[in-house]
């Protein structure tokens, strides 16, 4: 398989994937260009940037920190430096994770140095690792890159928030010792399969030979494994998430023209939507007494239509107002007399959601509940 084959099957996004095949035939042009007229001129290697960080077994975080600054427009073609020797270090244009040093108008990056305690902020309390760092500095560009936005753009921010707490900040505990629970009991079992684990395992054994030059080939390896699975989330929140989100935003904005009471939320069209209501209901600063109830939508596959309670929390399976008592473990035929309504299909035993065969049954199971 070509490395172009490698990198169309690794990003499904076609705006991620035009900015890979760009930059790609970007290198492959220089490196021929270069192998036909021979060593780069000196104003060549004046021109291109050095990225620093040390040699020796590699973790997570740096691996992404040196994935991250080769997506930005200063570092896209820079080459790199794995080394703990000072000297070399400050020959690089910025350095990331070595070098006891934080501080951004020095191109320097590292977390390890004592009394270091800089988080993301924005009400993240975790200590940052090198990829939380740059991340920190450089996420913004690297996401409006990489989905053809302006950098300023909204969605530019909350997807530079949400790939924190769903990616990075989890990366930022692990390369800083940071247990997920303050419980102190035994885990019943061990999970060697998340990002920060699989970047470890591609380190050479302790038996294998750790010659430099190998186990630079093996860090790029792991760079870009962590760097193609941050594109791949960024793709899915970028093209699958956000657009859920403007989709529960509209639905949240105009559910007093489904119902006075506001207490009924329509979706024409069913998408993920829970997080996204307490998100912005929090945002919008809705009282404890205009919360949404209800939330009614088409089923994906049946061609029917649900009306599910809202739950107290996303995760909870309490809800808001369940759906009657009267109601609950009762199908079809039996439950349409009951309630009044055609078209009934069930309601769970537990009244956190209803099934009817339109819209208008839907929602007139739900204005019923409302009085109930």
């Amino acid at each position: 398989m070509t490395l172009v084959n490698k990198v169309i099957r690794s990003v499904r996004s076609p705006t991620i994937t035009s900015l890979y095949l760009f930059r790609l035939d970007r290198k492959l042009s220089s490196r021929t260009v270069m192998s036909q007229t021979g060593p780069a001129t000196k104003k060549q290697k004046m021109d291109v940037k050095t990225i620093g960080t040390h040699n020796g077994t590699f973790h997570c975080d740096e691996a992404l920190a040196v994935f991250l600054l080769r997506q930005t427009d200063t570092y896209k073609d820079a080459s790199l430096k794995r080394s703990r020797d000072p000297t070399v270090l400050d020959d690089c244009d910025i350095v990331v994770d070595v070098g006891a040093i934080y501080d951004e108008s020095k191109h320097r990056f590292d977390h390890h140095q004592r009394g270091f305690t800089e988080v993301f902020g924005h009400g993240f309390s975790t200590k940052l690792s090198s990829a939380g760092l740059v991340y920190k500095h450089f996420g913004k560009e690297v996401i409006a890159s990489a989905i053809g936005l302006e950098p300023g753009d909204k969605k530019v921010d909350i997807l530079w928030l949400k790939m924190y707490k769903e990616f990075i900040e989890a990366l930022d505990a692990v390369d800083n010792g940071i247990s997920q629970y303050t419980s102190q009991e035994q885990p019943k079992y061990r999970n060697r399969t998340d990002l920060s684990s699989r970047v470890g395992w591609l380190n050479p054994r302790w038996n294998e030979s750790a010659e430099s030059q190998k186990v630079d080939a093996l860090f790029l390896k792991a760079s870009q494994l962590a760097g193609d699975e941050f594109l791949g989330r960024l793709d899915y929140y970028a093209n699958a998430w956000l657009p859920a989100r403007d989709l529960v935003l509209a639905g949240l904005s105009s559910r007093q023209n489904v119902d006075a009471s506001g207490k009924v939320i329509l979706f024409e069209k069913f998408a993920p939507w829970k997080e996204h209501l307490f998100e912005l209901e929090a945002e919008q600063g809705i009282s404890e007494d205009e919360l949404p109830f209800y939330v009614i939508y088409p089923d994906e596959t049946g061609g029917n239509w649900r009306v599910q309670a809202v739950p107290v929390s996303p995760e909870s399976f309490n809800s808001r107002k369940a759906l009657p008592e009267k109601w609950r473990g009762v199908r079809d035929d039996e439950l349409s007399k009951i309630s009044g309504v055609d078209g009934c299909i069930f309601v769970h035993a537990s009244g956190f959601i209803g099934g009817n065969k339109t819209k208008e049954g839907a929602l007139n199971l739900a204005k019923l509940a409302l009085k109930m």
